[in-house]
């Protein structure tokens, strides 16, 4: 199945709501209004649209709305959504010390229920774009990035997909148990058969590729090293977690004598073609480094908190000039899957060390937007609201009583309760409508999920 934008010449017209268009001034709109064209941002700003407009196919009165620009997800695992709530009191290294075996026994169906369950759950939080860093490829498990691709297809997410991989097992002095891990060579042959096959790097494109070993902990340097050569010369970009914990940092400093952003600089992993996952762990050298080379950063505060992993200096990072955009990361350890409310995390847990201004309402909203879209390389198409880029725009309700008494919209929407989803646009089509998904049928995904958990529960 494949999703083509609306032709050209149709027109919808959204008038009368208050917009953040997180443009590089921070423009925003009292009563304002959006017209697209097609696919794309053919006109913003205050007022009502022109009437002259032709071919308007829809016109939307959004009066008691915030418009802004789709959510991106930087960081996430799809497949975890069928393992949610297990190890619910344990750090990284020991939830995933509970928790390999099990993913270590997924399969192409099960990938493929699960990522339809995280991207519904993605969807209905305002998220239209995500990366998602699958990393487990059984031996016996089918095409497992050929189904989570299209699985999410199917609900229209605008989709990066990570091929990640694992190539150091427990015997080699990593964690995952010896059955959980690819072979170097198979994995690279894998990566760059993934690109050939699905990546396309034009305008306005639905699906990406990048490539990406999980972490210092399960890769060997060999991996990492090679991994960068190949994504360099296919021309896509870098992804894998880093500086996440404690344990991780003493861990490198055993097994390479060095922390983790400068083993990762002497295996060419910093650069605008670089992103990395978590980044909490790091000192004033570290953020130094991920600034001069563009390097970028995908905040999970709520899965940082799950796993008592600690608090990102994302305030310091963004100072020096770090992209830095948000992540639910996987549903094991951020169980509500949900973008939208990482805005609101992402704002009060920043403020934790006593800094009332760490990160404001706005700053919030610009990390789960534009700075999402830059940490994916994609800042030309998404993340804000302008003439000519991409129709990817969430309509949240802010009049209800749960937000009519915020008199500002922003505030409503990321210091207040997740408003209400009343449309979502990805690529100018409707995704979700009154807070349902419109591709789909929700209690089909949601039953196909729990059978999905059950059966992989079974084979534990």
């Amino acid at each position: 199945m494949t999703t083509l934008p609306p032709p050209a010449d149709e027109r919808i017209v959204i008038e009368n709501a208050a917009i953040a268009t997180v443009d590089g001034a921070d423009n925003e709109y009292s009563r304002g209004h959006v017209v697209i064209a097609g696919n794309v941002i053919e006109s913003v700003g205050e007022g009502p649209a022109p009437q002259w407009l032709q071919g308007v196919t829809r016109r939307i009165n959004a009066e008691g709305h915030l418009v802004t620009p789709g959510l991106v997800n930087t960081h996430h695992h799809f497949y975890q959504w069928i393992t949610r709530g297990l190890a619910q009191d344990n750090i990284l290294f020991d939830w995933l010390v509970a928790l390999y075996p099990t993913w270590a026994r997924i399969d192409d169906k099960l990938i493929h229920a699960a990522a339809q369950g995280s991207a519904a759950a993605l969807l209905k939080s305002g998220c239209t774009t995500a990366s998602d860093h699958h990393y487990v490829f059984p031996k016996d498990g089918g095409d497992i990035l050929g189904a989570e691709i299209e699985a999410v297809e199917e609900l229209g997410l605008r989709f990066t997909a990570l091929r990640g991989s694992m190539d150091r097992s427990k015997k080699d002095g990593g964690l995952p148990p010896d059955h959980a891990v690819e072979n170097t060579e198979d994995i690279l042959i894998a990566s760059e058969a993934a690109v050939d096959r699905y990546h396309d790097a034009t305008f306005g494109s639905m699906l990406q590729i990048a490539i990406a070993p999980c972490s210092p902990f399960s890769v060997s340097t060999e991996l990492m090293r090679e991994a960068a050569l190949l994504a360099r010369r296919k021309g896509v970009r870098l992804h894998t977690h880093g500086s996440e914990t404690a344990e991780e940092e003493q861990f490198c400093k055993e097994l390479f004598g060095m922390g983790p952003t400068d083993y990762f600089e002497s295996t060419g992993w910093l650069g605008e073609d670089v992103w990395m996952a978590h980044c909490v762990h790091m000192n004033d050298s570290d953020i130094a480094k991920f600034a001069e080379t563009g390097t970028g950063v995908a905040h999970c505060p709520s899965s940082n908190a799950r796993l008592a992993a600690g608090i990102a200096r994302v305030p310091d990072m963004l100072k020096a000039g770090v992209p830095v955009g948000l992540g639910v990361d996987g549903t094991a350890s951020n169980e509500s899957g949900e973008l939208g409310t990482e805005l609101r995390n992402a704002l009060l847990i920043n403020r934790l060390h006593g800094r009332p201004d760490a990160l404001t309402a706005r700053g919030s909203l610009r990390l789960g937007t534009m700075g999402g879209a830059r940490v994916l390389g994609r800042q030309n198409e998404i993340g804000s609201i302008e003439v000519g880029k991409l129709a990817d725009l969430a309509l949240w309700k802010i009049d209800g009583i749960m937000h009519s008494s915020i008199a500002d919209p922003v505030a409503a929407l990321t210091l207040g309760a997740l408003p209400p989803l009343s449309l979502l646009l990805v690529n100018g089509r409707p995704v979700v409508e009154n807070g349902y998904l419109t591709t789909v049928n929700e209690d089909r995904i949601a039953k196909a999920a729990a059978d999905a958990a059950k059966e992989l529960a079974s084979r534990s």
